[in-house]
């Protein structure tokens, strides 16, 4: 973190030693045709370059024997425990800034072109080889007319040929390109979230909005009745002159409601963390089958994202507020993705209820899972 990190590549030779790839190629092709799986399929060939997005049956994607394309399976944790479990050995960051766990099967020569990250990502060879060419940040100019963001004067300086266990790290705006050496490649891309001031603040003032409106709607105190119920009036206001321009008044109005909403720190960091802990587009969760309840402790399912700040606890966009010992138990619970059962005895009454209905609604699984 000190040397490195969003400074400069690291190359780590086995890194993980007797790595064992957390899906088989006929895995990946099997996921590649679902709905709700996020996948690409790649292909170099004569000089042009060719991109198609999933769902993908096998018949749609080329040979296995044929040179130049690349099969990729984005968020694989969210289907698949072994890569779930590969994505938490990256736990030495937030998990509010952990994005996915991506895995690229490439036949001989297959790659996605020499291209940068907008974010750092770890590149972990899990299975047979690839040549990876890195170039400093610089001259980010793209190929004009391809389906692919792939940089048009790419200069590389540094050289690796990655071997199972082998992983390189690149901070955000490095070019790299990655090729396939004798085919049957497989590398797992971790990534990171780095979302940008325009979109991290445009999310936010959505669920301002959203927020305002619910207030508006359903007050849960008398304060907030008299500020969001309260109208617009111009008692006093004299005859206007100018009937197009905007009055002052109905501008001060308005400004003092954003202020209101805005100055409010909680009410800021509850909708960061709701936004935050929003599960993907793709994803949805299914009642876990188990009549075990809290007996033997509980875990996130590998689909569900939590995170906490001082005053709320936040588990899939859902905020809740908690203090004592259930913030302590809870906090436990969204560090560690566990809770034992001793743990789960110790909480309040609404705690372990909340617990309940999030095992109903698939956020849990009975431990161990």
């Amino acid at each position: 973190m000190k040397r490195h990190w969003q400074r400069k590549p690291l190359l780590v030779r086995q890194a993980m030693p007797g790595v064992v790839p957390p899906a088989t190629r006929a895995d990946l092709l099997a996921l590649c045709e679902r709905d709700g799986v996020e996948s690409r399929c790649i292909e170099q060939r004569d000089g042009r370059w060719r991109l198609r997005h999933g769902p993908l049956t096998k018949r749609q994607l080329p040979p296995i024997s044929r040179v130049g394309w690349t099969l990729l399976v984005q968020g694989l944790d969210l289907h698949c425990d072994a890569a779930h479990a590969m994505l938490r050995a990256f736990d030495f960051i937030a998990h509010a800034r952990l994005d996915d766990l991506m895995v690229s099967w490439a036949s001989d020569g297959g790659g996605v072109g020499p291209h940068v990250d907008s974010y750092d990502v770890f590149l972990l060879q899990v299975q047979g080889r690839r040549r990876w060419r890195v170039a400093p940040p610089g001259d980010a100019e793209l190929v004009p007319g391809l389906p692919l963001r792939i940089l048009a004067n790419f200069k590389p300086e540094q050289e690796w040929v990655l071997e199972p266990g082998d992983m390189l790290y690149l901070p955000p705006g490095w070019g790299h390109d990655g090729v396939a050496l004798g085919g049957d490649c497989m590398t797992a891309s971790i990534g990171f979230r780095a979302p940008t001031a325009g979109e991290l603040t445009a999310a936010m003032l959505q669920r301002l909005a959203d927020e305002v409106l619910e207030c508006e709607q359903e007050p849960r105190t008398a304060a907030e009745r008299r500020a969001w119920q309260r109208r617009y009036g111009d008692l006093g206001c004299p005859p206007v002159e100018q009937q197009g321009e905007v009055p002052q008044g109905l501008m001060r109005f308005a400004q003092a409601g954003l202020e209101q909403v805005l100055k409010d720190g909680r009410t800021r960091a509850r909708v960061l963390g709701g936004w935050l802990t929003e599960p993907k587009p793709q994803v949805w969760f299914e009642q876990a089958q188990s009549e075990r309840g809290l007996h033997n402790g509980v875990a996130l399912d590998r689909r569900t994202r939590m995170a906490y700040d001082r005053w709320h606890l936040f588990i899939n966009g859902d905020a809740f507020v908690v203090g004592g010992r259930d913030a302590r138990l809870l906090r436990r619970l969204a560090d560690q993705r566990q809770l034992d059962a001793r743990s789960c005895a110790q909480l309040s009454i609404d705690a372990r209820q909340a617990l309940e209905d999030w095992l109903d609604q698939g956020w849990l699984q009975p431990y161990p899972y």
